[in-house]
Order: structure tokens, then C-alpha cells, then sequence
């Protein structure tokens, strides 16, 4: 214990055994739900629409925790910058891509699921028919978009590279395995136009078809307790229980993402910010890609067998097809 004091040492010791533990988790659960939808692929099953973005928000997860949580893992037994120029660039750009990708396609989610279970005189009644049509093109529009505009932080960071020799760059910041350039040097309003304006729009859609699925879940009780009337409630049906679990993603990721602001803001604020505040923001930014697979999971009880099932070659037959 040269460079820490007894009380440092177990401070790191406790924050490298939490993000240990969300990595490994997280990406267990998350491959363990990949893993269960391409076994459905594979097997000619018809995904559907919902289990089809799911799937490309379990793989903006996984972008998430290989580029943030395996490097803070790293980071906590004090190799530090222990990436080269290039691998920091590409680290922080899968990180980027991944947050963006889990932000839209939770929208994505949140806004379909939304449309599906509006009633058939609503105003969504012609977009009901048409919505899943569009599904697959929306996914590739969103991953296109999130890769294309994240360019422009490795793009600049190699633009500011080369001013290092000539210029004493003082507007960066150490994430502890890399040296990021602030953002703060960026225009204003392209950075606003490109990462703000879509994260919040994004929040506000994910916000309304909350609130939309809440009054409509709210309606359907209300309609169910007066056609049944017996002592014994009836149980939901697939589709509420369906509804249920996308609203409790939805409302999840609301939670993390506006604690995982406040504390990016803070950070914003300080040009050597705490270790501390460092890495809570870390823990923070990892819980919603670590419990989101865990989430889905238990729309489908079919899901959380299967992910225990990885040793056994189990194909569908015309006896016992596979329910999708």
C-alpha cells in the first residue's frame, strides 16, 4: 500500500468487486437473451416485432458493457490508461453508439407497444396495421444515425490530436483508462442538434407512451372488473402482461438515464471532478444495460428457461413448436 491509504484501498477494492459483478451479469443475461432469440431465428420461428427490437437493445447493451464496464473493471486494479490512442478513440465511440442505440430503440419499444394496444377507435387505429411494417426499417435508420453522428467525437479527437505538440491542451478529462477531450470545445449548437435535441425528444416519447400505456392498462382493468364480476379475478392476458414488462423498461430506463444526466452535468461542471463522482456516474450509466435482459426475461417465463438450458440441442418439432 505505497500510493493508498488503507481507506482508499478498500474504497476501490468495494467499487471494482460492484462493477466486476455488473459486467459479469450483465453480459450473462444479455447473452443469455441473444442467445434465446437467435435460437428462435434459427429455428424458423417468427420473432415477434417486440422480441425483434429487443434483440438490438440487448446488442446496444452489450456494446455498453464491453466498452464501459470492462475497462472501469480494468481501471479499478490501477492500470491506468492502459489503452492506446486509437483503442481510447474506438472505446469511447462503441460506448457512445451503444448509449444512443439504448435510448431509441427503448423508444422504439416504448412508442410500438404504445400504438399496439391503443383501442381500435382511436386515432392510431390505421397505424396498428402499419407499424410492424416499418419496424425493421426504423432499427437500421437508428443504428445508421447513432454511428454516423457519434463519428463526430473520434473524429475531433483526432483533429485535436494533432494540436498536442503544438498547443497545451488543458480542456480534457481522465476517465481513468482514457483521456477524453470535453465536449465543451465542440459548437454548441452542433452538439445540441446531434446528441442533445435526439436524447431528449427521445425521453419525451418514451415519457407519453409511458403515461399512454398506464391510462390504457388503467381502462382495460376498469372494463375487466366490469364484465367479470366474480370474487376471482381473472388473470391478465398476454398482451397487458406484455405491456406490463415493456412499462416497467421503460420507466427503468426513464430512472437511470435522468440519474446518469444529472450526474454527466456534474461532471460537466468540474474540470478534476472526484473519484467519487467519477465513478458513481460509471456505476449509474451500467445498471440499466446490467437489469434491462433480467427485465425482458420475465415477460416470458420460456425465456428464463432457455437461458439455463445452453448444453442442450432442443429443436422445435411439428408435436411441440415453439411458441413466438
Amino acid at each position: 500500500l505505497n500510493y493508498w491509504t488503507t481507506r482508499e484501498y478498500i474504497y476501490q477494492l468495494a467499487i471494482g468487486i460492484i462493477f466486476f459483478l455488473q459486467t459479469v451479469l450483465g453480459i450473462w443475461g444479455n447473452f443469455s437473451l441473444l442467445y434465446h432469440y437467435l435460437f428462435l431465428y434459427h429455428t424458423q420461428c417468427r420473432l415477434r416485432v417486440t422480441d425483434l427490437i429487443g434483440k438490438h437493445l440487448i446488442i446496444a447493451n452489450i456494446l455498453l458493457i464491453l466498452s464501459k464496464g470492462v475497462p472501469q473493471t480494468i481501471t479499478t486494479l490501477r492500470l491506468k490508461h492502459f489503452a492506446s490512442d486509437f483503442a481510447c478513440k474506438l472505446i469511447l465511440y462503441v460506448e457512445r453508439v451503444g448509449r444512443s442505440m439504448s435510448i431509441g430503440t427503448t423508444c422504439l419499444l416504448s412508442v410500438f407497444q404504445t400504438i399496439m394496444i391503443s383501442p381500435m377507435n382511436s386515432c392510431w387505429k390505421n397505424l396498428k396495421v402499419k407499424a410492424p411494417k416499418y419496424i425493421a426499417f426504423s432499427i437500421s435508420f437508428c443504428w445508421i444515425q447513432c454511428m454516423f453522428v457519434n463519428l463526430i467525437f473520434p473524429l475531433y479527437a483526432l483533429y485535436v490530436s494533432e494540436k498536442w505538440h503544438s498547443t497545451n491542451m488543458t480542456n480534457t478529462r481522465d476517465s481513468g483508462y482514457c483521456v477524453a477531450t470535453d465536449l465543451e470545445n465542440i459548437s454548441g449548437s452542433i452538439y445540441t442538434a446531434l446528441i442533445v435535441f435526439p436524447e431528449v425528444s427521445f425521453s419525451v416519447l418514451i415519457f407519453w407512451a409511458s403515461g399512454s400505456m398506464i391510462l390504457t392498462l388503467y381502462r382495460h382493468s376498469r372494463q375487466v372488473q366490469y364484465i367479470h364480476k366474480a370474487s376471482v379475478s381473472p388473470r391478465p392476458s398476454a398482451e397487458s402482461r406484455a405491456t406490463q414488462s415493456i412499462l416497467l423498461l421503460a420507466s427503468t430506463f426513464m430512472c437511470f438515464h435522468t440519474l446518469s444526466c444529472i450526474f454527466n452535468i456534474t461532471l460537466a461542471l468540474f474540470h478534476n471532478p472526484s473519484w467519487w463522482l467519477v465513478d458513481t456516474a460509471a456505476l449509474i450509466s451500467m445498471c440499466f444495460p446490467f437489469i434491462s435482459p433480467f427485465l425482458l426475461m420475465s415477460r416470458d417465463s420460456i425465456v428464463s428457461s432457455l437461458c439455463f438450458l445452453f448444453s442442450f440441442n432442443i429443436i422445435p418439432s411439428k408435436e411441440h413448436p415453439c411458441c413466438c
